[in-house]
């Protein structure tokens, strides 16, 4: 790149540096984390250690967000000191092109966390996802999303921990529910609510037909425990039964496994990968008040647009994204219009293109 170039893309830089500040409220924030700050210092500051991890946890969001902001003002002097040097030395235009790049690529990260702004954007997600049509095909199709969203979220350095993991009859999972803990994984798992269809040769037809399949992916926020959720314990029906699984020398052989009923809305939750009752217990409960919480939220949008005389399309259970693996290979978001050919790619995680290109798409039509 010619350095005229290179200057050109700092003074750009320069401009984008600045908008982070606003967007980010970045002066906010820092006033936010010096209030945390004094509260982390107080001696019974543990006494409540929910309370004290849930704080500990936003301030290490604010403190994650402004240590970005302040490293791309870094790389903003470093990039333009380079730039005046390289006049005489042609190693430093070198330095300041990789330099630039290197901010550029943190602003594109900065802008996209700014289009998070909801409640729980910035917080954990769990991930269900359940098999539609397409029988025997269906599970399979729902254990190859399960495998593509665990090897993304591992990718993205997120944990993932398996709440419920039902094995289908003879191939694939009846259903598959994981917590996915990371900052802004659930903003960021928004864009994967929908329906996911297959497009392939059946493996399970002996005569070897093409075959369309559905799955159906569904992302709720994990709910902190001061956040007020209309639960009330003696509405749910508590039902305990022996995990299933593969069988072998790792078979649970006691009632472990948790199946909830909300006997007012039929919601039922099942979980069963915790090796204890109390803990898949724990876990369902958690799952629960994130449903009932969502059912809430929906149920508020919906009284909203009757007000405002508007119609919304049902968004939840359309369907959002075609794998197709024969005739031809091709990925394609119905929303965004991003696509690829490299199919095998996205089934092993490969999924961040088209995260990004939903959500580009969503602020776009905001």
């Amino acid at each position: 790149m010619e350095l005229r170039d290179i200057q050109k893309e700092i003074e750009k830089a320069q401009g984008r540096v600045s908008d982070a500040f606003s967007f980010l409220r970045i002066e906010e924030r820092r006033d936010e984390l010096a209030a945390l700050d004094e509260q982390t210092a107080r001696p019974d500051f543990w006494n409540d250690a929910a309370a004290a991890q849930a704080v500990s946890k936003k301030a290490a969001g604010l403190r994650a967000t402004i240590e970005d902001y302040e490293r791309a003002c870094g790389l903003l002097d470093d990039a333009s000191a380079a730039c005046e040097l390289a006049g005489d030395d042609a190693a430093f235009a070198e330095e300041a092109e990789r330099t630039a790049a290197e901010l550029a690529a943190l602003l594109d990260q900065l802008e996209i966390e700014s289009w998070f702004s909801g409640e729980f954007d910035e917080g954990d997600a769990i991930l269900t996802v359940n098999p539609g049509q397409g029988g025997l095909e269906a599970q399979d199709w729902t254990r190859m999303l399960y495998q593509m969203y665990v090897h993304y979220a591992e990718d993205k350095g997120w944990k993932v921990t398996v709440l419920d993991l039902v094995p289908g009859e003879g191939i694939g999972l009846d259903r598959a529910t994981i917590q996915i803990e990371g900052r802004y994984a659930y903003g960021m798992l928004r864009s994967e609510i929908g329906i996911h269809r297959l497009v392939r040769i059946s493996p399970t037809d002996a005569k070897k037909r093409r075959q369309t399949t559905f799955a159906s992916v569904e992302v709720l926020p994990v709910i902190a425990d001061d956040i007020e959720v209309d639960l009330n314990p003696a509405d749910v029906r508590v039902d305990v039964y022996r995990s299933s699984g593969p069988g072998g020398q790792c078979v649970n052989t006691t009632d472990s496994a948790v199946r909830l009923t909300h006997e007012p809305t039929g919601i039922v939750v099942t979980c069963q990968n915790e090796k204890s009752q109390l803990q898949n217990k724990e876990a369902a409960f958690r799952v629960l008040r994130a449903k009932l919480y969502e059912l809430e939220e929906r149920k508020r949008a919906e009284e909203l647009d009757e007000l405002r005389g508007e119609r919304r399309d049902n968004s939840f259970g359309s369907q959002i994204r075609n794998y197709v693996l024969f005739p031809y290979q091709l990925v394609k978001d119905l929303r965004s219009g991003v696509e690829t050919g490299n199919v095998d790619a996205v089934l092993s995680g490969a999924l961040e293109p088209f995260v990004i290109g939903y959500h580009t798409w969503r602020v776009a039509n905001s």
